[in-house]
């Protein structure tokens, strides 16, 4: 898969330019990422007049559990070393199919707000990805989201995008208090199963607000959320992508297989308070 330029300049010109995303920065983005893509095939989705990037990984068992939607944190690109690159092409040796997508971008010197401001524009891009796998006979679709991508997986489910999405995980979300808890919001809306996994060195904004988001996971109602610290780990899990791994594959294998939430949604751990970091 190859982007040319006119088609890119094409879709610039149709797409909602209200919209603060940097489209020509996500075009030199994956010109940049694509001819390095080792495992998985990269292809074009569609999200309206608006062609942006996807990776997928096939899943390499005889009987393929399902599919895995992944959403990469600020800035970053669906191939992206940490965190997204681990996940999308180690679970498919597990039988997950992955499917990760390029996110809205701002401009490189863009700060925080600016980034917030996307969240909004990434929800269509879900909902390709999840036509995607249901085009290819995939019923049982997860959405896994890092830092921003997790933002963005969890404010899509609370707004009305859970139809397809049998579980969801988020690594590394942070809470902003200059949002007046719009993201705890988001998660007193859900209750599909949750996997929340952060880091013991991870972010002020992950790793102090821990208790917060259990917190309101425990308003919603949601007897499936569970929360995982990974000792020593930082925001973007440095030295222990393998934890990662392993950790999000041993509980979508039990919490995000079709048929099993009922039996799953008893298995409930408290979440472990947010202390001092060591």
């Amino acid at each position: 898969m190859r982007l040319n330029l006119p088609a890119v300049i094409l879709s610039l010109l149709l797409a909602d330019m209200a919209g603060a995303s940097d489209l020509i920065r996500e075009h030199r983005i994956a010109e940049q990422i694509e001819d390095a893509i080792l495992v998985g095939e990269p292809l074009k989705l569609q999200a309206g007049e608006l062609e942006f990037m996807a990776i997928h990984t096939e899943a390499e068992t005889d009987q393929p559990k399902g599919g895995v939607i992944i959403l990469h944190g600020r800035g970053a690109h669906p191939d992206w070393v940490d965190v997204v690159q681990p996940l999308r092409s180690e679970l498919p040796e597990f039988g997950w199919e992955t499917l990760s997508l390029q996110m809205p971008v701002a401009a490189s010197d863009a700060g925080d707000g600016a980034y917030r401001a996307l969240v909004p524009e990434a929800f269509p891009r879900i909902e390709a990805g999840v036509r995607y796998f249901k085009d290819r006979g995939v019923a049982n679709i997860l959405l896994l989201g890092h830092s921003l991508g997790g933002r963005m997986a969890v404010d899509y489910v609370a707004t009305g995008g859970a139809g397809e999405i049998k579980a969801l995980v988020v690594v590394g979300l942070s809470i902003h208090k200059d949002e007046n808890g719009a993201a705890l919001r988001s998660l007193e809306k859900i209750d599909l199963p949750i996997l929340d996994v952060y880091g013991s060195r991870d972010l002020d904004a992950v790793y102090k607000t821990a208790k917060e988001r259990a917190n309101a996971a425990r308003r919603a109602g949601n007897t499936a959320y569970r929360q995982i610290e990974v000792q020593g780990a930082d925001h973007f899990f440095n030295g222990l992508s393998n934890t990662l791994v392993a950790r999000v594959r041993a509980w979508i294998d039990r919490f995000g297989r079709t048929g099993d939430e009922t039996e799953n949604r008893e298995e409930t751990e408290k979440a472990p308070p947010a202390g001092n970091r060591s």
